[in-house]
């Protein structure tokens, strides 16, 4: 009995490991996605209502995400 909760802990903290450096590589690439843009992302977001760039942006976060969730398996 012993031996299955040492396993199954053992999934758990390497299954939140991945976690927290696939977040970590998805707010990396946020950041510099963010600081390759010409022009300030929350700005047009927030105060201009750009509805374009926000499908832009939601599609590159799922692509990189995507590429994260590959490269962890």
């Amino acid at each position: 009995m012993l031996h299955f909760w040492e396993t199954h802990w053992g999934q758990l903290v390497s299954a939140l490991i991945y976690s927290l450096i696939g977040i970590g590589m998805f707010a990396l690439a946020f950041t510099v996605l963010r600081k390759m843009m010409p022009f300030n992302v929350y700005k047009e977001l927030e105060e201009d209502q750009n509805i374009a760039l926000g499908i832009l942006m939601a599609s590159v976060m799922i692509g990189i995400s995507i590429i994260i969730s590959s490269a962890i398996r």
